[in-house]
């Protein structure tokens, strides 16, 4: 997708500081953050949301989840965190571009 941010991020197109990459899934900081971490972990593959997911991609959906744990088990080192996906405009995804926001470092009790 050419004209997909994320996309020309994975291409080596649009700067980004990248936190970690597998040959899946990629994890960049948020240039907008949220929390004092915001990561974003993003397929390699470009899905639009997660509603697009097939069986065919179980195993990158999976990596997905496990590359949240890897993050959090070698960069946060025990700090507590959350994940956010958001589907459609409406739930305010921006990036159409299936992704994960993790967030960390603040206490979150507000946020919902």
């Amino acid at each position: 997708m050419h004209e997909c941010i994320f996309c020309k991020i994975i291409a080596g197109t649009s700067p980004a500081h990248i936190i970690l990459r597998t040959p899946d899934v990629i994890v960049i900081k948020d240039i907008n953050p949220k929390a004092p971490i915001h990561y974003l972990v993003i397929p390699t593959k470009h899905i639009a949301d997660l509603r697009d997911l097939s069986s065919q991609d179980a195993t990158m959906a999976g990596n997905l989840l496990l590359t949240c744990t890897q993050v959090s088990n070698e960069l946060l080192q025990g700090t507590p965190f959350r994940l956010v996906v958001n589907n459609g405009a409406a739930a305010g995804q921006v990036v159409f571009h299936a992704h994960i926001h993790l967030l960390a470092g603040t206490q979150m009790n507000n946020f919902f």
